[in-house]
């Protein structure tokens, strides 16, 4: 890098004198004062940004393999004059980042959620716990100030007894053995136990405790799970309109069902079981022939 100096020359007047010169050089880079380059303008990463987000939302409802990636090319760079905010693509769970390139690490559909969020939807046995993620847990072990829950991975999770609404050390929960939790994880990773909270953000339970008195727990698919936890789920629909129930879904793929009698929550839980691999014909006529008897 090679510098330039700048010359100041300053001109002092004494008494009796003409005037002295001094002069000082100072060091100018030449990037201070020559254009940036342009492969470090931000608006062309933003827009290298921009067409790999486009390529993703080309390929939502594809099913993509280990191995698929998408990458910012050189010829989808486009120089911008003005500064523009670039767009940022969140990865969930069958997607790594690897610098500019975007990796499938999961078989699968790809799923996309407004504005920017894509995700791999694909099936599993195992559960592997996620943070934010909601489940349906049994109380295992009660050990002083923690308890011990069972949400079907590979190891159990810690519940602090402090973690429920209006807890504190005076005013414990009532929480036994063998009772069920819906609860949220706040720590999942690999190197780390998992966490569980019954809280939300704001200190609220918002649905989560202690639940279960008097109903049916039984396990689906974690892909069924997730269809019944979608904002429009035909399954959910389907099944309200002919079987009012409490349902309570967790992602882990269990499923605690409550109805007017035992029998009717019986023939729910094979309903939802049976429904798994169906279309939506086969599932309608399943669910309407139930309604009528004929099973």
């Amino acid at each position: 890098l090679k510098y330039s100096f700048l010359c100041v020359v300053l001109f002092t007047p004494a008494e009796g004198a003409a005037g002295c010169r001094l002069s000082f050089l100072f060091p100018v880079c030449p990037s201070d004062i020559s254009p940036r380059n342009n492969n470090n303008n931000p608006c062309e990463r933003s827009c290298g940004v921009s067409a790999m987000f486009s390529g993703l939302k080309d390929k939502v409802g594809e099913v993509l393999l280990p191995g698929d990636e998408f990458s910012l090319e050189t010829e989808d760079t486009i120089s911008l004059t003005e500064r523009v905010k670039p767009e940022k693509v969140v990865c969930g769970p069958g997607l790594r980042r690897s610098g500019d390139r975007l990796l499938v690490c999961k078989s699968g559909v790809l799923r996309h959620k407004q504005p920017n969020m894509f995700w791999m939807d694909s099936q599993q046995r195992r559960y592997v716990p996620a943070k934010g993620e909601t489940i349906i847990g049994i109380v295992t072990v009660k050990s002083g100030d923690v308890f011990k829950v069972d949400f079907g991975g590979s190891e159990q999770a810690s519940l602090s007894y402090l973690a429920f609404e209006g807890a504190t050390k005076r005013n414990r929960p009532n929480v036994q053995v063998g009772d069920l939790v819906f609860s949220q994880f706040v720590v999942a990773n690999r190197d780390m136990e998992p966490e569980l909270v019954c809280v939300d953000s704001s200190g609220r339970a918002n649905g989560m405790g202690v639940f279960g008195g008097g109903g049916l727990l039984f396990t689906v698919s974690l892909g069924l799970a997730r269809r019944l936890l979608s904002p429009h789920s035909e399954v959910l629909s389907d099944l309200q309109t002919l079987f009012p129930c409490e349902l309570v879904v967790g992602m882990n793929g269990r499923l605690w069902v409550r109805s007017s009698s035992v029998q009717q929550t019986l023939v729910i839980a094979n309903l939802l079981q049976s429904c798994d691999t169906m279309t939506a014909p086969q599932r309608q006529d399943l669910f309407r022939r139930a309604a009528q008897g004929a099973l």
